[in-house]
């Protein structure tokens, strides 16, 4: 973890963001006044996280399309 104050972030703020991408720093403080103001993290991948996750975690039921003359209707007329 570095710490970096204000003017540092600000004047190099590229290379910073470069070292969080490419795994060379986990997080960066910025601080102000010598305390600690914000953190400077990489963004949560949403990598394996795929649609149809949920598959087989649930069934649906044989009637789910009784009612879809009487919703369509609700939103037609």
């Amino acid at each position: 973890m570095s710490s970096v104050n204000m003017l540092e972030a600000k004047s190099t703020l590229s290379r910073l963001v470069e070292a969080i991408e490419q795994g060379r720093e986990r997080e960066i403080i910025i601080a102000r006044h010598g305390r600690p103001a914000a953190k400077l993290v990489p963004i949560e991948t949403l990598e394996g996280q795929r649609i149809g996750i949920a598959k087989g975690l649930f069934e649906v039921p044989e009637s789910i399309d009784a009612h879809n003359d009487l919703v369509r209707k609700l939103f037609t007329d």
